[in-house]
């Protein structure tokens, strides 16, 4: 037996595999409605790109990608919050719920539901209200900067849906996430 290079005088193992290679991938936290985000998501990036391309490559940028892309952007931020309402993926301080007695635990856990619950809800109302005073067009795209607020008045609107539902099924098996960590945290 040769020794091994290390000067330890045994042969060299060789590292063990990655346990994931051949795992399945698990799909099954994804809802219809994520594709949305993924197809906001690659037109931001494809916008993003040509507008690279155009500047650094052709050298003559295109107007319209970057005010474009703003506002892709704004759309991916908003639905990708409902996603993250609907996932209860938010983040969160769960260090004090780990030593507040059960009865506590809970009554914070309930606020901290209806503050979000409660913050979403007002969130979607002034939206709404700053769209229906909207009257600017966009510069490039021939659309009113509406569009944008009712985007992300929708998007409040949902993540109050999703928040309500969360709430409920929180009060409903008498735990949350922040109460028992690990726990399921999807919305059934």
């Amino acid at each position: 037996m040769a020794a091994a290079k290390d000067g330890s005088g045994e042969a060299p193992q060789a590292p063990p595999p990655f346990p994931d290679d051949d795992a399945p991938i698990d799909l099954s936290d994804v809802s219809p409605e994520d594709t949305v985000v993924l197809l906001l998501f690659w037109a931001l990036a494809v916008i993003v790109f040509l507008q690279f391309f155009s500047r650094y490559v052709l050298n003559d940028s295109i107007g319209w990608t970057e005010e474009v892309a703003r506002y892709l952007l704004i759309a991916v931020t908003f639905t990708g919050a409902v996603m993250a309402v609907r996932k209860s993926s938010h983040i969160a301080v769960e260090f004090f719920y780990r030593y507040l007695p059960g009865a506590w635990g809970r009554a914070c856990s309930t606020l901290v539901d209806l503050l979000g619950l409660g913050f979403y809800a007002s969130a979607a109302w002034i939206t709404a209200k700053l769209a229906l005073k909207t009257r600017q067009k966009m510069a490039f795209v021939d659309l009113g900067r509406d569009v944008i607020y009712w985007l992300v008045c929708a998007a409040f609107v949902a993540m109050t849906l999703y928040a309500l539902r969360l709430a409920w099924k929180h009060w409903r098996q008498g735990h949350s996430p922040l109460t028992r960590p690990g726990a399921q945290q999807l919305i059934d």
